[in-house]
């Protein structure tokens, strides 16, 4: 019988193992981070837009309790880890998914020396967490703005209007 495991399930690895794919992969490697919690349009024309800058996309999730440090909410997030790591692997523009517990995900960034770092326009480029690392190897550093204005918050907040 076949293996039910869909073949994006592979694309999942812990923070280690990501360190040990990183030689499959090709370069330039983009990496960007976030909760990526419930996805929504923009999300996925970010992540699309962070792949085009490279050859690779690495995403890096907060783990639940790192969400909930954030202050997201009492309920955040509302997908557990493993699920948003499914689903964000699921996405054709995304090559690794992995995970960080830490406030930050600077150490995983210097571990894993990315080409290019990656965030969202309300990120301004001197204030995306490993800029400096990146940017001290030769790497580059990329605020993507927005295309389509839209939160998993505030998504959240209309459906619990609605509800």
């Amino acid at each position: 019988m076949d293996d039910p495991t869909p073949d994006f399930e592979a694309k999942c690895c812990s923070p280690r193992q990501a360190a040990e794919r990183l030689a499959g992969l090709p370069t330039p490697r983009v990496f960007t981070n976030g909760c990526f919690d419930i996805l929504h349009r923009g999300h996925v024309t970010y992540l699309a837009q962070a792949r085009a800058l490279g050859a690779s996309l690495i995403v890096a999730l907060n783990t639940d309790e790192s969400v909930r440090r954030l202050g997201k909410g009492d309920d955040r997030p509302v997908n557990g880890l493993a699920d948003r790591m499914a689903v964000i692997a699921a996405l054709g523009c995304v090559d690794l998914v992995t995970w960080f517990d830490e406030d930050t995900p600077l150490a995983l960034i210097e571990s894993l020396a990315p080409d290019v770092l990656v965030k969202g326009g309300d990120w301004p480029v001197d204030r995306i967490v490993g800029h400096e690392s990146v940017r001290a190897r030769g790497g580059r550093v990329v605020s993507i703005p927005f295309v389509h204005e839209r939160s998993t918050t505030s998504l959240l907040e209309r459906i619990r209007e609605q509800g």
